[in-house]
């Protein structure tokens, strides 16, 4: 008998003459069984004679069936052969497909129809965005202020995981208020900017080795790069004045374009992990953006190196180092270079806060060196809901300096809560007092909301 064929999924497709001979095998099985009953019930000779002459005709039938689904196949063959005939010389060598086998051509138009959707599967790169924001109400006895309900930063955080090994991460920042440059306040006062804060491609290797490049946070000390744009994490309502960002009188190079490398060292009770950047550094020219994001005011670049270690023995504890360098070239006089040199020792639980920094500037021009020294040390704990906290801080910039002259000496205690009215939201209460050199001393109270969603 000819062998069936099958259809590509795997079910048996029957023409109409094998279900003939399918149902003529039946009704033969059937008779089968019957015939022993009939026997007993009828036991005479006719009777059995009968039954052999129906089966014989039977029989006879299928073979005739049978013979027919061979030459339907047969007709079948021959005309696939005499198709493939017909095709030009230069394909005559293709295989021809078996029977009941797929058409090549629709196969290949569906692959191809599939084949971008497969490489733009939008769910291999998911957009997650995460949003921070606060609302402040303050005053203070600076002269010419008063008191204000103040909107914050609105802090949408991007990330993407991009492929296994490529991620993307930005951080958008709308902000009010003027720019505080150098300690020189500039810009409107109730106008609201947007800053493309953080904008990172990102190549994970492994632990050891991995690379960002794009606009980052600079690794000098721990606050920078544990506590980004937003208040919400942070224990206090504002930042230390040392890690203050540079669009608020900041004098840290916080913000950095350019290439950044990050990793493990190989050191399993100590923890030990570097942070090696090299970047465009910042603008010494007055007026100018801080952070020098197309265009680089010297043919110099900046770079960084940080290590730190969180030994495994006593969880929350972490302490390290960074120093950084940049050549800056402010106009109409000689350039200054500049080395800040960090240190930290910070221990962190679900119930205790110690935040410790101090920092040094070298600035070196014409033959002359610049000294700014400054720290900060903070301490919390949490009971409940409520979260008392206290920091001192001081920054003293000499009164000649090439660059942050206006800053002068400022130092002084905050004191505050922070209490959860949610894990979403938070209220913080904040007194601080700042002295400064040969100006009266500055008190200002802070009430702040601070959310995530």
């Amino acid at each position: 008998m000819p062998n069936r064929t099958h259809s590509p999924i795997g079910h048996q497709r029957l023409n109409p003459g094998q279900t003939l001979v399918r149902s003529a095998l039946f009704l033969l099985v059937a008779l089968l069984v019957n015939v022993p009953l009939r026997a007993q019930q009828q036991a005479g000779s006719s009777a059995a004679d009968s039954d052999k002459q129906t089966i014989q005709m039977l029989l006879q039938r299928i073979e005739r069936l049978e013979a027919r689904v061979s030459q339907l196949e047969t007709a079948r063959t021959t005309s696939s052969q005499a198709a493939a005939a017909s095709v030009p010389s230069n394909q005559a060598t293709t295989p021809t497909p078996p029977p009941l086998a797929a058409e090549p051509e629709p196969r290949q138009e569906q692959e191809s129809e599939h084949l971008e959707p497969e490489r733009m599967d939008m769910s291999k790169t998911l957009l997650r965005m995460r949003g921070f924001g606060d609302i402040a109400f303050h005053g203070s006895n600076t002269p010419g202020s008063t008191t204000a309900f103040s909107l914050g930063q609105l802090n949408l955080f991007v990330t993407s995981d991009i492929s296994e090994k490529f991620k993307f991460l930005g951080e958008i920042v709308f902000e009010g208020g003027p720019d505080n440059i150098y300690g020189v306040p500039s810009g409107e006062t109730n106008k609201f900017s947007v800053d493309l804060e953080r904008y990172l491609l990102q190549y994970s290797h492994n632990d050891y080795f991995n690379v960002s490049v794009g606009r980052y946070h600079t690794a000098i000390g721990f606050y920078n790069t544990a506590y980004h744009h937003g208040s919400f994490f942070q224990t206090t309502a504002n930042r230390p004045f040392l890690f203050a960002f540079e669009s608020r009188g900041g004098i840290l190079p916080l913000h950095n374009v350019g290439l950044s490398v990050t990793g493990r060292i190989p050191s399993a009770p100590l923890g030990l992990r570097y942070v090696a950047e090299i970047g465009n550094g910042r603008a010494a020219r007055p007026g100018a953006r801080p952070v020098q994001t197309a265009v680089d005011e010297n043919n110099g670049k900046s770079f960084n190196l940080a290590i730190f270690s969180r030994p495994s023995q006593v969880p929350g504890l972490q302490t390290g180092f960074s120093v950084y360098h940049d050549r800056l070239t402010p106009p109409g006089v000689p350039p200054v270079s500049q080395t800040i040199m960090a240190g930290h020792l910070v221990y962190q639980n679900a119930r205790t806060e110690f935040l410790n920094e101090a920092i040094v500037f070298h600035q070196a021009q014409a033959g002359r060196v610049f000294y700014i020294p400054g720290f900060y040390t903070q301490f919390s704990r949490r009971f409940e809901n409520v979260r008392p906290f206290f920091r001192y801080q001081y920054v003293n910039v000499p009164s000649d300096d090439p660059i942050y002259r206006a800053v002068g000496r400022r130092n002084g205690p905050s004191v505050g809560f922070r209490y959860d009215l949610s894990d979403f939201v938070n209220f913080k209460a904040q007194y601080e007092r700042t002295s400064r050199r040969r100006l009266s001393a500055l008190d200002e109270l802070i009430l702040q909301l601070s959310f995530t969603f």
